[in-house]
């Protein structure tokens, strides 16, 4: 099939579209930022609020696990209500409870305002991948693909950079009172730019609905506070595990009930088609993006514990130094994505995971050797251009076979696991760095005895894990350091999962491709 001249192939709907997805792309934005802005403010609330850690910790937790219990059922509700509808609710809720976060005088007030931003963001998040599978053919859908990803891996990276930068230039309220003008705006293009779709008729699965939010919540709050608890009781003899098994338990119910529908109860509408996953790319497709939530969410968290405690960066230089991810990942958006429908989207995603994943490993393996810092800057540089590449091409690859009926129920599932992937990484990573630095630390005290004291140093430390909490002996910077580096294999061999599973994407013949060249967008 020859291919048209592009300004011929433009036409106005292709620019209607292109309206409708930036203007739902600065609310995408914004409600990702703040999944991971609060983490270099944390200090300034603590203090501003006279707040402790554990305190503090729900700013952040409080806000996730709202985003992330509802968004199953916000991605259906999407398909019966309008996802203009449900996308301007959430704007409305977000904005408002923006303003409430800043304006808060106490530490329970700014963990409600964080609920209620939360489930303004569960509204709105997925609503974007719905709109943008319904609005673009899978024939011109690569670059609006790359575009989405470029943001969702750009603003879960310059989360701690903004916030670094408001916290100390303007106060740590600014980092909530900011989302308000863009809010009002976003909200405005929003109505006059984004069309209202054709909505589907359903029933309302009510008992799934139920069994997936109990369940989600328990593995959620499970996994994310389980330092907080350290691993033991919550309540009474109630523990951390027992909650994550119950929600496991509960999860299992969930998917037998919905397995059961249309079969039993044929009138009642699923709230996850599991037909989906006899769709190989889907599957591969969100297993993949766990796999880079995973990534995304768990990799700047060594990072950043590397260049300010063992290095003694302030949090703007800190977050300066990891800019090059998201600088570079926005460069590469477009090209990566008008690349993906003219090469087989598997080799794209691989080769950008495999590039992602080394990059984090080899960061990891610099970190020891005491560098110069702008050293770190290469390897940041190459982590964006993998992730670059790997949005595009596994956001495409999960939505290609989605109907419209079952678009919105698709965007749900696709992002509950790219999130419960970036709640997990943060979990397990914690772990990991305590048991690397223990270990590091265990190895420099039973070395023989030096004459710069490290072995002594190391010895006279009681909990190697608290290390982090102060300031670090210089003797022990390099112990530390390696353990820092060492829990960066968790992110990069996540990262290289994830290339393992692209390989396995269904393969995407020659006049298939030809038939799906992607055009830019239009200016």
């Amino acid at each position: 099939m020859s291919r048209a001249a592009p300004d011929a192939a433009i036409t106005e709907e292709d620019r209607a579209a292109w309206r409708a997805l930036w203007a739902l792309a600065i609310g995408f934005f914004m409600i990702l930022v703040d999944s991971t802005i609060v983490t270099t403010a944390m200090p300034a609330i603590m203090s501003g609020l006279d707040a402790g850690v554990s305190g503090v910790v729900w700013v952040h937790s409080s806000y996730l696990l709202a985003l992330v219990v509802p968004m199953l059922i916000t991605g259906r509700l999407g398909d019966r209500y309008g996802p203009k509808n449900l996308y301007l609710v959430g704007l409305g809720v977000f904005t408002a409870a923006s303003l409430a976060c800043g304006l808060a005088g106490d530490l329970t007030t700014l963990v409600v305002a964080r609920v209620a931003q939360g489930l303004g963001a569960s509204l709105m998040t997925p609503q974007s991948m719905t709109f943008i599978t319904r609005l673009f053919p899978a024939q011109r859908r690569g670059t609006a693909m790359g575009v989405w990803g470029a943001i969702a891996g750009i603003a879960s990276l310059a989360g701690p950079l903004l916030g670094g930068i408001l916290t100390d230039s303007l106060g740590w309220e600014w980092i909530f009172f900011v989302n308000v003008p863009i809010g009002v705006v976003t909200f405005w293009r929003v109505v006059v730019a984004v069309p209202r779709l054709e909505t589907h008729a359903r029933t309302v699965d009510w008992a799934g609905v139920g069994l997936s939010a109990v369940g989600i919540l328990l593995l959620v709050f499970g996994l994310q506070e389980a330092e907080s608890y350290d691993w033991g009781p919550v309540v009474g003899w109630v523990g951390i595990w027992h909650l994550i098994a119950a929600g496991a338990v509960i999860m299992v119910v969930f998917v037998l009930w919905q397995s059961a529908q249309g079969r039993w109860w044929p009138r009642l509408d699923p709230l996850v088609p599991l037909g989906l996953f006899r769709d190989r790319n889907f599957t591969l497709a969100t297993a993949a993006v766990t796999c880079m939530g995973l990534v995304i969410y768990c990799l700047n968290i060594p990072i950043m514990f590397y260049l300010q405690s063992v290095r003694g960066t302030t949090p703007t230089v800190a977050a300066l130094l990891i800019a090059p991810m998201a600088v570079v990942g926005a460069l590469l958006a477009r090209y990566a994505g008008s690349l993906v429908n003219r090469r087989d989207p598997r080799i794209q995603a691989a080769l950008g995971f495999f590039c992602f994943g080394g990059s984090i490993i080899g960061y990891g393996l610099l970190l020891p050797l005491d560098i110069p810092l702008p050293w770190l800057l290469v390897p940041a540089a190459l982590m964006g251009a993998g992730s670059a590449f790997v949005w595009p091409a596994i956001s495409l690859t999960a939505t290609r076979d989605l109907d419209h009926s079952n678009a919105g129920a698709g965007s749900g599932i696709y992002n509950t696991s790219r999130q419960l992937g970036g709640v997990v990484g943060s979990a397990v990573v914690a772990l990991l760095m305590e048991a690397r630095i223990s270990a590091s630390v265990a190895a420099q005290a039973a070395a023989p005895a030096s004459g710069d004291g490290t072995a002594a140093a190391a010895r006279g430390v009681g909990d190697p894990g608290e290390l982090l909490a102060g300031a670090i002996p210089p003797q022990l910077a390099e112990a530390v350091a390696t353990g820092l580096g060492q829990s960066l294999l968790l992110p990069g061999c996540a990262a290289l999962l994830g290339g393992v599973l692209a390989l396995g994407f269904r393969h995407v013949r020659d006049d298939e491709r030809a038939d799906e060249r992607v055009l830019d967008s239009p200016s």
